[in-house]
């Protein structure tokens, strides 16, 4: 037996079946073993992989016994020359084994090696080699001179960032997504330590080989592609505490020979873990200390106010600490106890909540404490300028950082898909069809001139793989999209590899043409019924806040702008957009039209649908009239006040490029 595979899946089942497809081609000229350890997931992995592959052997564990453990049931039972541990969110080129084996064979005191390993995006994953965390090295990476002075042989040990990356060499440490070793080496230093239930492990095995005489390398001539974190994302661990329990295990298992080098790596593993902490929630300690800060401010305003309409002489000296502490903590307990705080993304409608319930809360204890009770007109002016205050620093945060403006998801994608076949025409008719997202597909990339400017079917050659990197810049792509079954797996990493710099994401269809496999989520490319699709605009919360909304900015608009529209109508016999889009306002008014909302159309009045909309997707991307019902079915889906003001933004700038 030449290769021994093992992988441990953990709810990442379209992930993994795109791996296998990759093993497969990768294998064709080697007798291998395949094991996958699934440590209990719960997306139906297991049935799937029994139904689509019942030649692998499958361990299926009842619950999930941490990576270390999982794989070493796979070690236990490998019999080639050579073992692989690699995780199931990656994808290997076809020669990714081969040559790896005959780097193997030609390196005799080589024990465990490591390849190339790209993120999605084309960039280098900087664990697949490192150094081991000491003293000086942890210093630098806690501190950030490793990023800072990312090409300096002192500071970047590290990630070793300094070191050629198409380069061959011996490294302390390499990636436990793709570690591959000879079966003798495992006989010798057994598998993983299973104290590390995830993280550490890959550390721990790689020093244990060098200390048993083998050397561990990093091998340049191959490369796979690894969608980092796809597992941790589907469980509910604290991966950033997890991390970093598993480097003091380390630490204290290795590299604790003196007081004063443990002293100095827990200090900056300690330290790096609570900036990772303040980092991954910093939009949560943010927004808890200015909704702090702007209560007392509001509250001070009112204090203001009232005494100069009064004679009240102000809160006496005893109850300032408290009045300036207890009710903005209880405001701020409120938006936590309805979750709205949250680590990416702020919300203006859950602060609105939290107010209404904190006012009576706040009102309330006034009862219960008569020393405090000063006057409620004091706590109704503060919650009349918190309404403002609050939902105004949220508003300018979100324009200005960009910061839960709009989600990802909701973001326009630009796609070009790679291949000219009939399994690349089926992709783009799929996405196409597909109603719940808001891909266009711009053309198609060949591999020869030739096909430039063929159209097939209605999909336009508009590049080939040589110029790729200009199709994307002059199309503004952010997605390239390749088909398993058309192109192999070296030239797409060819492509990646090529584009690193253009800020692109890279996904890959399954094999059977029903799912997009990525960085960021896994896409059906099938939709479900309407009837079982959850959307927005159907919501009651969400119909309420759209006819607030609609109606908090058409009313001041009929006194302010409307008149003066109106009369310009008259005098002028042509009518421009903008014109149209102001008339409408009464209609707005009378609930028989929204502001935003699908084009009117029978289809339009379905109530799934919403309002028909005096402006919106249709409006302002009406360039492909094919694509209307898609942009409604979208619109409808995702309906939130956020996408509804950006609409309208883009329609205003559209209606006065065109005066």
């Amino acid at each position: 037996m030449d290769l021994s595979i093992i992988i441990v899946n953990y709810n990442v089942k379209e992930f993994l079946q795109n791996l296998i497809h990759s093993i497969e081609k990768a294998s064709s000229n080697l007798t291998k073993e395949i094991f996958i350890i699934d440590n209990a997931s719960d997306d139906g992995s297991v049935d799937f992989i029994k139904e689509k592959f019942p030649q692998i052997k499958l361990f299926a564990n009842q619950k999930n016994l941490g990576f270390g453990k999982a794989n070493n049931i796979g070690l236990k039972e490998a019999t080639g020359k050579f073992i692989l541990l690699i995780n199931p969110d990656t994808i290997v080129a076809e020669d990714t084994f081969e040559k790896m084996i005959q780097f193997f064979e030609s390196n005799q005191n080589v024990g465990l090696a490591g390849c190339k390993i790209l993120n999605p995006d084309g960039t280098l994953q900087l664990a697949c080699r490192r150094s081991f965390p000491g003293p000086w090295t942890s210093f630098t990476k806690v501190t950030g001179l490793s990023s800072l002075f990312s090409n300096s042989k002192i500071f970047a040990r590290y990630n070793l960032t300094y070191l050629d990356e198409n380069q061959t060499y011996e490294v302390d440490a390499i990636s436990g997504s793709f570690m591959m070793m000879r079966k003798e080496v495992y006989d010798t230093v057994g598998g993983f330590d299973e104290q590390f239930f995830m993280y550490g492990e890959d550390l721990d095995l790689c020093y244990r080989i060098q200390k048993a005489g083998y050397k561990v390398f990093y091998v340049h001539t191959t490369q796979i592609i690894h969608y980092k974190g796809e597992s941790t994302k589907r469980s509910s661990l604290d991966e950033t505490k997890v991390f970093y329990s598993a480097m003091h295990l380390f630490v204290k298992k290795h590299l604790s020979s003196s007081l004063l080098v443990e002293i100095i790596l827990r200090t900056a593993i300690a330290a790096r873990s609570v900036f990772a902490f303040i980092g991954i929630r910093k939009l949560i300690l943010i927004s808890v200390i200015l909704d702090f800060i702007f209560f007392d401010l509001c509250l001070y305003a009112a204090e203001q106010i009232y005494h100069s309409l009064s004679t009240w002489s102000g809160f006496p000296n005893f109850a300032i600490p408290i009045v300036y502490t207890v009710p903005a903590l209880i405001q701020n307990f409120v938006s936590l106890a309805i979750s709205n705080y949250k680590k990416d993304k702020i919300s203006v409608s859950k602060t609105f909540i939290a107010i209404l319930i904190s006012l009576p809360i706040l009102t309330s204890l006034t009862f219960f404490f008569k020393d405090f009770a000063f006057s409620r007109a004091i706590v109704l002016i503060t919650y009349v300028f918190l309404f403002v205050a609050l939902a105004f620093w949220r508003i300018f945060f979100k324009i200005i950082f960009k910061s839960g403006l709009i989600d990802d998801d909701l973001k326009q994608k630009r796609t070009l898909i790679v291949g000219l076949n009939e399994n690349a025409i089926q992709i783009g008719k799929k996405i196409k069809k597909k109603k719940t997202d808001r891909r266009t597909v711009v053309g198609l990339i060949g591999f020869s001139n030739k096909n430039i400017g063929d159209k097939l079917e209605s999909f336009e050659v508009i590049g080939t793989d040589q110029n790729i990197r200009r199709v994307i810049k002059e199309n503004k792509i952010n997605e390239v999209i390749f088909s398993s079954g058309d192109l192999s797996y070296n030239k797409m990493m060819e492509i990646v590899s090529k584009c690193r710099e253009e800020n692109v994401e890279f996904k890959i269809v399954g094999s059977n043409l029903d799912f997009i496999v990525g960085k960021t989520a896994v896409t059906m490319l099938d939709d479900l019924p309407v009837i079982d699709l959850n959307y927005n605009i159907s919501m009651p919360q969400m119909k309420f806040i759209k006819s607030v909304f609609d109606l908090s900015i058409v009313i001041p608009s009929l006194f302010l702008v409307y008149p003066f529209i109106f009369f310009k109508s008259k005098l002028v016999q042509t009518q421009s957009d903008f014109t149209k889009f102001v008339l409408g306002f009464p209609n707005v008014l009378n609930r028989s039209t929204s502001l935003v909302g699908p084009q009117s159309s029978e289809k339009a009045e379905d109530n799934f649908l919403g309002k028909t909309g005096l402006t919106g997707y249709w409006y302002i991307e009406n360039d492909n009239p094919e694509e209307l019902e898609k942009l409604n079915f979208y619109y409808a889906k995702n309906q939130n006040i956020w996408l509804d003001l950006e609409i309208i933004a883009k329609s205003l700038n559209k209606m006065w490029s065109k005066k």
